[in-house]
């Protein structure tokens, strides 16, 4: 009788070992799917933003045509692209100098520039060009 009982308790601890190890191997499994997840929607934001910046450089450099165009030329605008929007504001400083405030979106992500230019009769030259997010 007191083998049987032993064999008994040995089959109750394996049970138990084997429970707890499943319950281990299925938080390691969630624990992977999960950062898995966090990582794939991490670089669709990061997707999302390399676009709009370059929705927002292509607005600026729409801006610096139509200053090209005519030398005047102040106001805002907007482009409506496959992959988003995007506006831009041209605003006259003293003398020659202009400024450029362009931005997009794509989703969730917005980007937005801020360019400086000095305009010449013939030529237009930038001073400066940075994200302003």
């Amino acid at each position: 009788m007191k083998q049987v009982a032993a064999k008994e308790q040995g089959g109750y601890v394996a049970l138990i070992l084997v429970l707890i190890i499943s319950a281990i191997s299925l938080a390691v499994a969630l624990s992977i799917l999960l950062s898995g997840t966090d990582a794939q929607r991490s670089l669709l934001v990061t997707q999302q933003s390399v676009q709009a910046r370059s929705l927002a450089t292509a607005c600026a450099e729409e801006a610096m045509q139509q200053m090209h165009d005519n030398n005047a030329f102040s106001g805002t605008n907007s482009l409506t692209l496959a992959t988003g929007t995007c506006s831009y504001t041209v605003t006259v400083g003293s003398g020659n100098n202009r400024s450029i405030d362009a931005s997009a979106t794509v989703s969730s992500a917005t980007r937005k520039l801020k360019v400086q230019l000095t305009i010449q009769s013939s030529s237009m030259s930038v001073t400066s060009w940075q994200d302003s997010t």
